[in-house]
């Protein structure tokens, strides 16, 4: 593992970036999950913006797009974490991964009770002219 301690602050700062980028692409690599919520991110603010969404509206969506996606990557750090720890099924580290998973369940649900609330008024105007 490369030490992420040396350097100026400016240089460190500018790592952590990269760092930061070569996360991202992992996810959309490796983590089908990451990536099914990115894209469905994308096709919903763009329905919004078609849907003319007023600036609050879309700042909420953009919330909750972002609090998603980084659920997802926070339950992946900690999969892969347990992965590194132990190799073997231990019931604690189990339970981890599935209370990980389990966050990432409960705002799905929420941003899908969020997204029907948001996209219900203007959809039924679309359909009604």
């Amino acid at each position: 593992m490369v030490s992420r301690g040396n350097g100026s602050r400016l240089s460190r700062f500018v790592h952590s970036f990269k760092y930061a980028s070569q996360g991202f692409c992992y996810l959309i690599r490796n983590e089908q999950n990451f990536l099914f919520h990115l894209i469905a991110g994308v096709f919903v603010l763009t329905a919004a913006v078609l849907l003319g969404f007023s600036t609050i509206k879309l700042t909420i969506l953009l919330t909750v797009i972002g609090v998603m996606l980084s659920l997802e990557a926070i339950n992946t750090g900690i999969e892969r974490s347990i992965d590194l720890i132990t190799e073997e099924e231990h019931p604690i580290a189990k339970t981890a991964k599935d209370v990980s998973a389990a966050a990432v369940f409960l705002f799905a649900i929420v941003s899908v009770i969020i997204g029907i609330l948001l996209f219900f008024e203007p959809i039924t105007h679309l359909i009604q002219s």
